[in-house]
C-alpha cells in the first residue's frame, strides 16, 4: 500500500513539472534589480535589460557547446511564435566568444530550428557573471517593471501548451 502511495504522488509530481529541469522554478520573494551592463542584439545594437520594461522577458542564457541548450531551441522557437504577440519577450543569449559573425550565429539557429527568436550576446560574460550564472541553459524571468522575479534552470519544453500557460500566469502574478 505505501509503495502505491509514494508512485501516485511520484507521478503526480511529474505530470504536473514534467517540463522543466530537476533545479525547476524559482521564483523570489521579492523582486531583484537587474545587472546594468549590456547585451548585443544581432542587429548590432546595445540593450540593457531593463530597456524591456512593459513586456514580461524571459532571458535565457545558453551556449552554442551545451547540448541541453541545443535540444531545446526549437521550442524556444515555438514559444516564442505563441507568445510574443501577448506582451512575453525571448532574449537568447549567448556568450560572444563562441561567434565569429552575427551570420555564424543565424546558420547555427535555423540548422535547430531557431528562426525567429531575436539573438543577443554577452560580449564579455559580464551579465551572466552579474546574475551568478555559471551553467547554461538557465532562464531569468523579469517582469514587466525591469526586476527579476525568478529563474529557470535547465531545459524545458518550451512549447507545450502547460509551459506557456504557466508563464502566463506568471505574468499575470508577477508581471
Amino acid at each position: 500500500m505505501l509503495k502505491l502511495i509514494i508512485q501516485t504522488i511520484f507521478s503526480v509530481f511529474l505530470f504536473v513539472f514534467p517540463v522543466f529541469a530537476e533545479e525547476g522554478v524559482n521564483i523570489y520573494a521579492e523582486p531583484r534589480e537587474v545587472p546594468r551592463h549590456t547585451i548585443i542584439h544581432e542587429s548590432g545594437q546595445r540593450y540593457s535589460l531593463s530597456d524591456f520594461k512593459g513586456d514580461f522577458v524571459l532571458a535565457v542564457f545558453w551556449s552554442r557547446d551545451c547540448g541541453p541548450c541545443i535540444g531545446e531551441l526549437k521550442s524556444l522557437n515555438g514559444f516564442h511564435n505563441a507568445t510574443k504577440d501577448y506582451g512575453v519577450k525571448l532574449l537568447l543569449i549567448s556568450p560572444n566568444e563562441e561567434w565569429s559573425s552575427v551570420a555564424e550565429q543565424k546558420r547555427f539557429l535555423k540548422r535547430y530550428g531557431a528562426t525567429d527568436v531575436d539573438f543577443y550576446v554577452d560580449e564579455r560574460g559580464i551579465v551572466a557573471s552579474d546574475f551568478g550564472i555559471f551553467s547554461s541553459p538557465h532562464t531569468v524571468l523579469i517582469n514587466e517593471s525591469g526586476q527579476e522575479i525568478g529563474r529557470i534552470r535547465g531545459s524545458a519544453k518550451w512549447d507545450r501548451e502547460d509551459v506557456i500557460d504557466y508563464i502566463y500566469q506568471l505574468k499575470e502574478k508577477y508581471g
